[in-house]
């Protein structure tokens, strides 16, 4: 075959056109059905039971999109394009965005800790250390004077010990208002102050404009290990309190079957709404799981429970959707689970 400058110059469009198709990031990122994974390589209770069946957390992929990934995306079921502003705020690079997913993961694992000690009987203390500084939010009064990673252990001279604190005294002031906030960053004492803002989406509600962690140190006998490695956010939450309490008490609530859901779970082991519900359905589905529990939002129209009931449907799986909205909804219903047969 005779080679051409013409043949040449062929080749080389096609393969530029390639590595654009596959390699050039668009403005845009995609969502997708991600893993089922089982919770026993990642939850250990100290002395703990094991059970017949599994739990598991389910995950939702996530990535920058290329232009054959935005094509396919339109095609292909269960996969979501939103614009990039949506998913990491503008003014924040990546590394802090998953910096704060992080925290939060770490923040849901102490709620699940929490949750499962207490349901379990079993000794806990906590010790209250501040609030970190999850993310800051551009254009708003903090831009600029907190950072990711601060901890904020006082306002205005009283001491913050929660993220409640210090959201139930700023919902006290007025647009206009400052604020004094004693900080800690790299373990070095700082004060700055900062004047209030109205919320462009919500003028009644003032602020300035970070989202905040509650740094909490949970001690708990037996002791509790996670190896979450880097997964991220707050939906585990739900799951790890079932494998934790699991593995605290000899009952098996697994039954032998293989359980999954997703959901946040707050201190008062209340069930919280997540991102994803779909494809999070479709992932426990070709993991072969038998029940996904779902935040039931107390009805409303909508609710995680009633997405993932539609996609169930759509999808043809035999797994049941149950519907929770606390941790006791979840923990009864596997209580009065009969042992499956197989």
């Amino acid at each position: 075959m005779k080679i051409t400058k013409r043949s040449i110059f062929s080749f080389v469009i096609a393969l530029l056109i390639g590595v654009f198709l596959s390699l050039y990031q668009l403005p845009y990122y995609i969502y997708k059905p991600g893993e089922a994974d089982s919770l026993k390589p990642i939850v250990s209770v100290e002395g703990g039971y094991n059970s017949a069946g599994e739990m598991h957390l389910v995950t939702v992929r996530g990535g920058p999109a290329t232009p054959m990934q935005y094509l396919l995306a339109k095609i292909l079921p269960h996969q979501e394009i939103v614009s990039i502003d949506e998913v990491i705020p503008e003014g924040v690079d990546e590394e802090e965005y998953f910096h704060s997913q992080l925290l939060m993961m770490e923040s849901s694992q102490q709620a699940s800790v929490i949750v499962a000690y207490k349901a379990a009987n079993k000794p806990i203390d906590i010790e209250y250390n501040g609030v970190y500084v999850v993310s800051v939010i551009d254009d708003m009064p903090a831009s600029g004077i907190l950072k990711s990673g601060d901890v904020i252990v006082g306002v205005d001279g009283h001491e913050i010990h929660e993220a409640d604190d210090l959201i139930q005294y700023i919902e006290g002031k007025k647009a206009g208002d400052s604020i004094t906030l004693d900080i800690l960053r790299d373990d070095k004492p700082l004060i700055k102050k900062i004047t209030l803002e109205a919320f462009a989406d919500q003028e009644d509600k003032v602020g300035i404009g970070i989202k905040l962690v509650t740094d909490r140190h949970v001690n708990v006998k037996p002791e509790v290990h996670f190896s979450s490695g880097n997964i991220g956010g707050p939906s585990a939450g739900l799951m790890f309190a079932l494998e934790i309490y699991d593995q605290l008490t000899e009952e098996d609530l697994t039954k032998g079957l293989n359980i999954v859901g997703s959901g946040e779970i707050d201190y008062d082991g209340k069930v919280h709404r997540i991102g994803g519900i779909d494809k999070k359905v479709v992932a426990a589905h070709r993991k072969g799981c038998d029940i996904f529990f779902a935040a039931n939002e107390n009805g409303r129209k909508d609710s995680n429970y009633e997405v993932a009931k539609q996609t169930a449907e759509q999808i043809g799986t035999d797994m049941k959707i149950i519907p929770v909205d606390t941790f006791e909804d979840a923990l009864r219903y596997l209580q009065q689970l009969k042992p499956s047969p197989k």
